[in-house]
């Protein structure tokens, strides 16, 4: 057995506990077993320990009690000989809760194989396919385990929105997501979490996209995403056809040490005719909404009487439950979150979602305008994660150092993914960003009258024109000049150094020390108390405002390629080109769940600074990032000074 520190991964954080743990078994090769026979009106068969892992239930192999057996409504047990009976759907996923301390089978891409899609006439005509007819269903049913002796401590990454739309954008996936899994020791990570959007519309894309994520060599649990529908599905009941065929069930639980994970679907589509919303209307197009079927209700409500009080339930759905990003929205929050806070009352819970491409750690008991219109909950009532987006603001803007687009996400967090670090029911949750170095967990710039006046004339003409646009900006990034680079008249004018902590939530600190003197306190910019969203150049987050503000890559044009090559694109195929310009408005960084101000003094002699920018977060671990910065009394000429020259 290995002593592994529990938050490591590949992060090179310190931990803040050190547990022994099991390293896992991804050799375990197969599929459930299904036994055809005369046609029965239940569901049966066994649930067994595969001792010579050949996914078959062989005379000597015995059941196993106690397991939790779902037809996605009813839960039952399995008795003494693992044996279990369910009604029948035509329509069903039955699956297996995989119970601690054992583990299902894979299939070659990592994928766990604990279900039976049933689909007795096939889905109805799909673009990607569906489901094919399956007919009667089989007389048995049988679900293969082998031990798997975890333990109570291990670790599990969580990813939002991959949301690749094209064969290009599925490259920078492996240049990201499967960089890190190919590079991180992942021996004590046992799933890998995908918080939806793992497509972008073309569910063709999936192969290649498994084969990917299966180099991390660790098991997958997947929850569908808007974009991962069949979007010519004309009923709910065939949405996630493809997804199920490719994933799994579309809702399904199973257990690792002592957490229970819950997968969700909380994407109705289509909503219009069902949902009583004015987006869900008969007239309008097929859309979705936010909300957990009452099937699913049903069915939750049934596991929990199975599930210990004293477990953790981390759940994933797409959807945010609650969400600070789009707080006013009834479409991209969830409508029955009152419903679920209901059933899991008084117990330990963390929430996980993606869908916002922003991060956003939302502690029990924060709130926000708009929740309770649309939620129907003013406050959070457990810990929720935004998980952020892999793709960030869906691989927009200029390339990076490894020739993927930095893509700054809404709130001001660059790209990444959580790892998420458990000890019992205790967890511990780090945002890790792409390419940044070990422990970096924020960036700080400065907000003064200067920045402020070159923000606004870049938001004002994102308002008027849109990006991309035909129409040259007032001002680019080059007309900041140096955003380190302070005048007094910045100081005097009231300037503030703007501290974005990715992970940051409500009981975050943040400090900031300037020439190793006293440091300064920073108070958050939203203080989660069930205020309206601050927005504008006043809780702009400059840095990430900065890179949003002009992509130079839309004016590369070739005499070759010409329009095929012009720019980029993102989403179906929009294409960015034409004169540099700024994300589009809604997608700049001028609000943020997770920034911290503190006001620079006005004395501040000419020179260079050093500054000292720390934060605590809610786990009690302090992360520090050093930064330089001058003063001057008037911002120098920055170009080539030909003048000495003449």
């Amino acid at each position: 057995m290995r002593i592994s520190t529990v938050a490591i991964l590949a992060s090179g954080l310190a931990a803040p506990f050190a547990l022994p743990l099991q390293a896992k078994d991804a050799t375990y090769i197969g599929s459930i077993q299904t036994i055809a026979g005369p046609r029965s009106s239940e569901a049966t068969g066994t649930v067994f320990v595969d001792r010579n892992r050949n996914s078959r239930h062989d005379a000597d192999e015995a059941g196993l009690e106690g397991v939790a057996v779902t037809n996605g409504r009813e839960v039952v047990l399995t008795d003494a000989d693992g044996h279990y009976s369910l009604p029948a759907y035509d329509d069903m996923n039955l699956s297996v809760v995989k119970p601690a301390g054992y583990a299902v089978p894979l299939d070659a891409d990592m994928v766990p194989q604990f279900a039976y899609a049933h689909k007795a006439e096939g889905s109805a005509h799909l673009r990607f396919g569906g489901i094919a007819a399956t007919g009667p269903l089989p007389a048995s049913i049988n679900f293969p385990l082998i031990e798997d002796p975890v333990g109570s401590g291990f670790n599990c990454i969580a990813f939002g929105d991959p949301q690749p739309y094209t064969n290009q954008e599925v490259s920078y996936v492996r240049d990201t997501a499967g960089k890190m899994l190919a590079n991180a020791d992942l021996d004590e990570t046992e799933c890998l979490i995908f918080a939806g959007d793992i497509m972008g519309d073309d569910l063709s894309l999936y192969s290649r996209f498994k084969k990917i994520i299966a180099v991390g060599q660790t098991p997958q649990y997947f929850v569908g995403g808007n974009h991962d529908l069949d979007l010519d599905a004309t009923t709910d009941a065939d949405s996630f056809d493809t997804f199920r065929r490719e994933w799994g069930p579309e809702y399904w639980a199973a257990e690792i040490g002592d957490v229970l994970f819950v997968g969700l679907d909380n994407v109705r589509y289509p909503c219009n005719g069902v949902d009583p919303h004015p987006f869900c209307a008969t007239d309008r197009n097929h859309t979705y909404n936010g909300v957990v079927s009452e099937r699913q209700v049903e069915w939750l409500a049934n596991l929990l009487e199975h599930v210990p009080e004293d477990k953790l339930i981390v759940m994933t759905a797409h959807i945010p439950f609650q969400t600070f990003t789009d707080n006013g929205a009834g479409k991209h929050q969830t409508d029955n979150m009152s419903e679920l806070a209901d059933l899991l009352a008084g117990r330990k819970v963390l929430a996980l979602a993606g869908h916002t491409h922003t991060t956003e750690n939302i502690e029990k008991g924060e709130s926000f305008e708009g929740w309770q219109a649309n939620t129907g909950l003013a406050e959070a009532p457990f810990q929720q994660i935004i998980t952020g987006a892999v793709s960030g603001s869906w691989w927009a803007g200029d390339l990076n150092d490894s020739g993927v687009p930095h893509s700054t996400q809404r709130l001001g967090s660059p790209r990444g993914y959580y790892e998420l670090a458990f000890d019992g029911t205790a967890y511990v949750d780090t945002y890790r960003a792409f390419d940044r170095a070990a422990g970096e967990q924020l960036h700080a710039s400065f907000n003064t009258p200067r920045f402020r006046t070159w923000a606004q004339a870049v938001l004002d003409y994102a308002n008027l024109y849109g990006s991309p646009s035909k129409v040259l900006p007032p001002v680019t990034r080059n007309d900041l000049a140096d955003p380190y680079m302070l005048t007094q008249e910045d100081l005097t004018g009231g300037s503030w150094v703007a501290v974005n902590v990715w992970n940051g939530s409500r009981t975050s600190t943040v400090t900031v020390s300037l020439n190793g003197g006293e440091p300064l306190t920073a108070s958050r910019t939203q203080t989660g108390t069930g205020e309206a969203k601050h927005r504008g150049v006043d809780y702009a987050d400059p840095l990430a405002f900065i890179r949003q503000s002009t992509q130079a890559s839309m004016a590369v044009r070739s005499d070759r390629g010409g329009a095929d090559t012009a720019g980029f694109t993102t989403w179906q195929g929009e294409r960015w080109s034409g004169v540099p310009g700024p994300f589009q408005s809604w997608m700049l960084t001028d609000n943020s769940q997770h920034l911290w101000r503190a006001d620079l003094p006005a004395d501040l002699a000419p020179g260079l600074h050093r500054m000292e920018v720390e934060t605590t977060d809610r786990h009690g671990r302090a992360f520090t990032t050093t930064y330089t910065f001058e003063v001057v009394e008037d911002i120098p000429q920055m170009g080539w000074q030909s003048h000495l020259w003449d």
